[in-house]
């Protein structure tokens, strides 16, 4: 596939983190952007005074510049569900949109000065009620071997982030609406005109790519905006969009979540 049949305009990786509070800088939030056909470059924070990149401001920076008519694909590394076990375990509806209202309600990790260790102490929300187990995973973590979105105080536990990080895919839902697709729960098939937004697993691709003098977060970032790019523009796009999943996996999924690279069971 040739760029003039690309179905994207820009390419985005964020490499996320869930320390501290959501409007404390960390040198753990990165955003790596590649317009087109051009070489991806890192995004550094719009705050005057800032050196880091905040989860507040990544936040209202992504709902700037998806607001626009470009079609944007962007990559976020951290779960955007839990995995069907907790929506049996503790009865709740699997759908997406009511789960990410629940969760804000019970994890406001968005509150100013709110940091998720301060819920898992009971110290505020109610997260603690449903702690899930770390003896749960998503179905498309276990191809990667991705830890469980429960999996705290481990290297490589993506559980902070995603604690950290889904109160602001319901923010950016809610002020973006339609014009972002959240895959694959809003449909397999992003809409022609539609940005994107996508859970991703840098690790698939790190290797692809020399890490040079990037820190190990700017490199998470910067793979996921280069495969993004790459992927779309020679058309390996879409058996990333659909990937070789059953009948059952795709309703699971539909609940849980996908991670985009992952192309089978």
């Amino acid at each position: 596939m040739s760029g003039d049949k690309a179905q994207f305009d820009a390419y985005i990786g964020i490499d996320y983190s869930g320390a501290a509070t959501p409007d404390r800088g960390l040198t753990g939030l990165r955003v790596y952007t590649a317009e087109g056909t051009q070489p991806v470059r890192e995004v550094r924070v719009d705050n005057p005074g800032r050196r880091h990149w905040s989860r507040r401001a990544i936040a209202g920076w992504l709902q700037r510049r998806l607001a626009g008519d470009d079609r944007v694909l962007v990559g976020i590394d951290h779960g955007f569900s839990f995995p069907i076990a907790w929506f049996e375990y503790y009865e709740h509806p699997a759908d997406w949109d009511a789960f990410l209202a629940d969760f804000r309600a019970r994890w406001p990790t968005d509150r100013p000065d709110s940091t998720v260790e301060q819920i898992r102490r009971g110290l505020l929300g109610a997260g603690r009620n449903e702690p899930g187990d770390a003896r749960w995973r998503r179905l498309a973590e276990r191809p990667v071997g991705a830890k469980s979105v429960f999996h705290f105080d481990v290297p490589g536990s993506v559980a902070k982030s995603t604690h950290a990080g889904l109160p602001w895919l319901d923010h950016l839902r809610r002020h973006i609406g339609k014009r972002l697709h959240a895959w694959p729960f809003d449909g397999w098939s992003i809409p022609r005109g539609c940005s994107a937004i996508t859970e991703i697993y840098p690790s698939i691709w790190a290797g692809d790519y020399p890490r040079g003098e990037r820190t190990q977060d700017q490199h998470d970032a910067y793979v996921v905006a280069r495969a993004l790019q790459q992927a779309d523009r020679n058309g390996e796009l879409a058996s990333y969009l659909q990937p070789a999943l059953d009948t059952r996996t795709r309703a699971v999924a539909a609940c849980e979540g996908w991670i985009l690279g992952v192309t089978g069971p």
